[in-house]
């Protein structure tokens, strides 16, 4: 049976926050794939992942604002208003501007018809990465060519959007896949076909994170000049919980020796700094900004325990199970983090982690103390988290569920 090729939707490419999504498109490359990959935005990471180097797929990018290419949307809009489907995709989006009137909402459709008037040769098949704005400019354009669609939801996208959206979409497309069992059980109280929402996990590609076989000093705090080091990868956005952390680490005993490192960007850094400032805290923290992924792997091998306070933002946007849990784990390194979403899925507290709840720098700083005290403790945690991972996190798993899923829509029509 020959692969149809699939056009896949994208918020922006390449970026380096969303490596686990780098990661399936190679996997489905090389499951013979042949694939196009449409962006939304163009890339604004200053460092490119060694993975999308590796990606043969083309890129085409949307107008980001309709505003900066005019002409280009003026002619997608004359093409796409020919063809049999516009009429039906227009009323549907007049449908859905009606319960969400917003330049948003306007900005998806004036991208679809670009994508629907400047459809790459051959395209046969639409996937969406995430469930909000992709798949919005996803559902318009299958709807205006006639080229059935399909989605990967993953965290915030699933959380910010309305339930009368999420379950247009269920109904509009053949199958929806998840990568956490919340998502999963919310998705599914939505659908019409339960059996059209799918749990798939990420995994990790355990190639490139092999088996750490080094051994970490057994470092306990008391040595003024061997602090503990706490290691954090994450964008300094709400959902991440820095600043509860940050809390927590004020809270720790003063004889207690040990130093934070955080790799990532993002829009609260400033913040943070401040706020690191203000608790007194800051001579222990480095803030290193984005690293690319071989420095960050030397890190989670440098490093003594790596932290997370994942939350639920006011908004509803939180993480699903952050990548960078798996990455970690997957290095022997113990993980302290909360009760939110997908976490539980990967760590049980006592078990193979530290688990606390949210919003408390109470409990994150008890389990920060005890993890910096116990450094046999670390290691068992830090062994188990690696062997769950290794047993249940392998990405070749998603890409065999993902290829059979393709394959069986193919085989059906």
């Amino acid at each position: 049976m020959r692969p149809r090729k699939i056009i896949v939707v994208l918020k922006g490419y390449p970026r380096l926050s969303e490596t686990f999504i780098a990661q399936e498109l190679l996997g489905l490359e090389k499951a013979g794939f042949d694939l196009t990959l449409v962006s939304m935005r163009r890339p604004t990471d200053a460092k490119r992942h060694p993975i999308h180097d590796e990606i043969r797929a083309p890129v085409m990018y949307l107008p980001e604002y309709l505003h900066e290419e005019p002409i280009r949307v003026l002619k997608g809009l004359v093409a796409s208003w020919r063809k049999p489907g516009f009429r039906p995709a227009f009323s549907a989006f007049l449908k859905d501007l009606r319960r969400d009137i917003s330049r948003n909402r306007v900005r998806r459709f004036g991208q679809a018809v670009v994508l629907a008037a400047e459809w790459p040769t051959g395209g046969e098949w639409l996937h969406a990465h995430f469930i909000h704005t992709p798949a919005s400019v996803t559902a318009y354009a299958s709807i205006i060519n006639g080229v059935p669609w399909t989605c990967s939801a993953h965290a915030k996208d699933i959380w910010t959007s309305p339930a009368w959206e999420l379950e247009s979409k269920l109904a509009s497309n053949r199958w929806t896949v998840t990568c956490t069992h919340t998502g999963f059980d919310h998705l599914r109280s939505l659908s019409t076909d339960k059996q059209n929402v799918h749990l798939s996990y990420h995994g990790l590609d355990l190639a490139r994170f092999d088996h750490f076989a080094g051994e970490r000093p057994t470092l306990d705090g008391s040595d003024p000049n061997r602090p503990v080091t706490i290691l954090s990868v994450g964008r300094a956005v709400k959902k991440k919980g820095y600043d509860v952390l940050l809390r927590a680490f004020a809270l720790l005993p003063k004889d207690l020796n040990w130093r934070f490192e955080h790799i990532g960007a993002g829009e609260q850094q400033k913040s943070l700094k401040a706020l690191a400032e203000q608790l007194g805290i800051s001579q222990n923290i480095e803030w290193r900004g984005a690293l690319a992924q071989e420095d960050v792997l030397e890190r989670y091998r440098r490093s003594d325990i790596f932290a997370l306070a994942c939350r639920i933002a006011a908004d509803g946007d939180r993480d699903g199970l952050p990548n960078v849990l798996v990455e970690a784990s997957s290095q022997r390194l113990v993980c302290v983090s909360t009760d939110v979403s997908g976490v539980p899925e990967l760590l049980t507290d006592g078990e193979n982690g530290f688990v606390v709840p949210p919003e408390d720098p109470t409990a994150l700083a008890a389990a920060l103390e005890e993890a910096i005290r116990n450094p046999d403790l670390r290691r068992r945690l830090g062994d188990a988290a690696e062997a769950k991972v290794r047993s249940e996190f392998d990405h070749h798993t998603s890409i065999r569920q993902l290829k059979s899923l393709f394959e069986n829509e193919w085989k059906a029509a």
